[in-house]
């Protein structure tokens, strides 16, 4: 069975010069198909258009947290986008507050505002969440509860938190996606969260160009890779490479329901 690399950035510097060249080192390495994630209003028509071009790949419409000075989009237009086919998700969203630069969370409040746009924006499509968190679960978790994502569920992408968080996020009915952070030698804390995850809520990706898995560590990411992640998951849990790919593809499906167009 092939794998799906549930959150990957195609249109981003490193790989969207090398279309052609991805998308066969996709099928060299079995992963057959990719989300691709939008992070700025202004590339949306570029995620999507990948998508469009390509029968195995999908898009998201979302503004990253981080991208502090992009435009805002309201909740209409974010529903309006998320409508069409190719698009299974809203994000990605949530909150980041690794760069504060002086500020106390208190005046992050844009960030959780622009959280709150895409969660009920999810809810209206009927579309899921992908959410990005760092060094703000508590707030995180918080408004997931608040704004009843748990109504449209989703998935916590590139988990690096604790077995607490990962919990909590579970009890809402989310689903937790493991990058190439996973093979990592620093990585103990979440190798330990990956082995305790129920295998009905795992899924595998690469959040490329970043983050390569070990052993292509520091080289440019890219969708293929997911591969090293599932063997690496395999190997923690104890069990083939083969279930692995069995029950991330149902979990993807189960999640995103992907239709091919």
């Amino acid at each position: 069975m092939p794998l799906t690399d549930s959150h990957c950035h195609l249109n981003f510097p490193g790989l969207r010069e090398r279309e052609d060249e991805i998308l066969a080192a996709m099928r060299e390495h079995g992963v057959l198909r990719a989300l691709n994630i939008s992070t700025q209003v202004a590339e949306f028509d570029q995620v999507l258009g990948f998508a469009e071009r390509h029968a195995n790949i999908w898009a998201t419409v979302g503004v990253h947290p981080d991208t502090e000075h992009e435009p805002e989009v309201d909740q209409a237009t974010l529903v309006a986008r998320a409508r069409h086919p190719k698009v299974l998700a809203l994000g990605e969203t949530g909150l980041d507050y690794y760069r504060l630069e002086g500020r106390t969370h208190a005046q992050m409040q844009w960030q959780r505002d622009r959280f709150a746009v895409h969660i009920q924006a999810a809810r209206e499509v009927g579309k899921p969440l992908v959410i990005h968190t760092r060094a703000a679960a508590d707030d995180t978790l918080a408004m997931m509860r608040e704004q009843g994502a748990a109504d449209c569920g989703g998935v916590l992408h590139c988990f690096t938190e604790s077995w607490e968080v990962a919990r909590a996020a579970l009890d809402l009915g989310f689903y937790i996606s493991l990058s190439g952070i996973l093979t990592f030698k620093n990585a103990k804390d979440l190798q330990e969260v990956a082995r305790k995850l129920p295998e009905d809520r795992i899924l595998v990706e690469t959040d490329s160009p970043y983050l390569a898995p070990v052993p292509h560590r520091g080289q440019t990411n890219q969708p293929g890779y997911t591969r090293y992640v599932a063997r690496f998951l395999a190997q923690l849990r104890g069990c083939e490479e083969a279930h692995v790919e069995e029950f991330t593809e149902a979990n993807f499906d189960r999640l995103f329901k992907p239709v091919a167009h």
